[in-house]
């Protein structure tokens, strides 16, 4: 993996409908993937009272490896 990449991927699964988790090495914060067919989206990954989900940079560091 490049040092200059933004996102790391930390979660994927399936194969024709897909769902990921990136993160943006940058803020930490944490973005849910889904895709079915020709059609996909993007979101902040968010916790049970509705905030953003929020990596520490320990944890960060361990995903890039």
């Amino acid at each position: 993996m490049a040092k200059d990449e933004r996102f790391v991927r930390i979660y994927s699964q399936g194969k024709i409908t897909i769902s990921e988790i990136w993160v943006d090495v940058v803020t930490g914060v944490n973005y849910v993937y889904h895709a079915a067919g020709y059609s996909g989206g993007l979101a902040p990954l968010l916790d049970k009272d509705g905030k953003p989900v929020i990596s520490s940079p320990a944890e960060i560091e361990a995903f890039k490896k």
